[in-house]
């Protein structure tokens, strides 16, 4: 089957000779019509959307990592790039690479257009009501951290509480760590209900009207559980306090909409949802955004500069401090493209069946652990698994399937230390999907997996 998978040709909407500037409804026709023709393949049984995707994939297809066939089960750590991505990134560099913003020649001007255009993209993707809404950051950490030190320093005031989950990635933790230690506002930590999932329960009983914000992943990185933002916003809204999602692991897999979720400020990052490395977004509600002071100082976040003092520009600019990085944004919008053409529920409903396929054969391998929720009717999981096997540690089982088999899964604490102490371990291996991803991919984890714990238990 892999044989044939490599010869499948790639879909022609995906085709970089498709200028990224078409008008909205070619756009929107295009993209009906790609996800019209994997509708037709998937439906009729042909291939799946992973066999289906993979030809747009470069770095899938190398004959060999470590002498075995490479399988990348590490997708939850960053994503692979389709070509349309790469291409758009060399047709930047090649054809209009020039600054944003500050140039009347054809060069600024196009590099603006495609610049503004992503941001759009973004909006549109996340159905935020204004591109103005949609901030570029680094990456979802400063987006975090741009919140924390502009609307937290402002706002937050000794004794105000700020609930989190001890399944928080350490981006989501630290920033407020260090803005309570300036502002004397007080951490609040929710733990795990029986099923290894964040208490929801817990969460709605501690807010209070001392509470003033609430931080929360909308998918976990470790355990594969979805938290019910819809309902936690509205607990938090009641109170009067503000919500925080992180969707770095929810925006690459599933639809999200910020005006349904109703959330005061998300992020997410571009290289988790097969865009470029060093780019992500916040999503602010206008609003908020208004009042927050800047968090750079520099040019580009300005309206003007005296000797004495500085007015600012409005939002997005006011958090955009220096240059941009113009071509990740741009690459970005470039994936954008490619997963809406694919369509984000057709994703997410296939990644739900290879989760569950993961989930059932993880199941087979002796003296496994496998953390977080098990898949039921009403308990979904997102398509990835840590875990730990008896006796064994996780970088071992990492090392042994990457060196002998070409497997590449991540260990060790995922940036989430105080979830793994909860859990009593000090790390976990990990295997996390994307749509590019096959049950054969699973089947060669699980064979591979088989075998290295055959190996490490010879020695005993």
């Amino acid at each position: 089957m892999e044989g044939l998978v490599v010869k499948l040709p790639s879909f022609p909407f995906l085709s970089p000779n498709i200028s990224s500037s078409s008008s909205s409804s070619t756009f929107r026709l295009g993209f009906r019509r790609f996800s019209a023709s994997i509708s037709a393949a998937v439906n009729e049984g042909f291939v799946s959307l992973g066999q289906l995707t993979r030809p747009d994939f470069p770095i899938l297809h190398q004959q060999e990592v470590n002498g075995s066939k490479l399988v990348y089960l590490d997708n939850a750590a960053t994503s692979q790039k389709p070509t349309a991505v790469l291409k758009s990134l060399q047709n930047y560099y090649e054809a209009y690479n020039s600054n944003v913003h500050r140039g009347i020649h054809y060069l600024s001007a196009k590099a603006t257009d495609e610049y503004e255009l992503a941001r759009k993209k973004v909006a549109a993707f996340i159905n935020a009501s204004d591109s103005a809404e949609i901030v570029f950051t680094r990456n979802a950490t400063e987006a975090i951290n741009l919140v924390a030190y502009s609307w937290g320093l402002s706002n937050l005031k000794p004794r105000d509480e700020i609930i989190l989950t001890i399944a928080e990635h350490h981006s989501a933790i630290v920033p407020w760590q260090i803005v309570a230690q300036k502002t004397g506002a007080i951490l609040k930590f929710v733990s795990l209900d029986e099923n290894e999932v964040p208490d929801v329960e817990k969460l709605r009983e501690m807010i209070s009207t001392s509470t003033k914000l609430v931080v929360v992943h909308h998918v976990s990185n470790v355990l594969g559980s979805v938290l019910p933002i819809e309902d936690i916003v509205i607990w938090a809204h009641a109170v009067g306090a503000k919500v925080l999602v992180d969707a770095c692991q929810s925006v690459p897999h599933m639809v999200v909409d910020v005006q349904g979720l109703d959330a005061d400020f998300l992020v997410a990052s571009s290289h988790k949802m097969c865009g470029p490395t060093g780019i992500g977004f916040l999503f602010g509600k206008s609003n908020l955004l208004l009042t927050m002071p800047p968090f750079l100082g520099g040019g580009e976040m300005i309206s003007d500069v005296f000797l004495d003092h500085s007015t600012y520009a409005e939002p997005p600019s006011r958090f955009e401090a220096g240059t941009p990085a113009i071509g990740e944004a741009i690459g970005l919008g470039a994936a954008i493209d490619y997963l809406s053409g694919i369509g984000m529920q057709k994703i997410h409903d296939y990644e739900m069946e290879l989760a569950n396929y993961l989930y059932e054969k993880l199941c087979s391998v002796p003296n496994i652990r496998i953390y977080g929720p098990k898949p039921s009717d009403d308990i979904h999981r997102a398509a990835l698994c840590s875990f730990n096997i008896e006796n064994i540690h996780p970088t071992d089982i990492a090392t042994f399937l990457d060196q002998q088999h070409g497997v590449a899964i991540r260990s060790g604490h995922h940036c989430a230390q105080p979830l793994h102490r909860r859990l009593g371990v000090n790390a976990s291996a990990r295997a996390s999907l994307h749509f590019y991803n096959t049950e054969e991919d699973v089947d060669n984890f699980i064979q591979s997996l088989n075998d290295t714990v055959s190996f490490f238990n010879s020695f005993k």
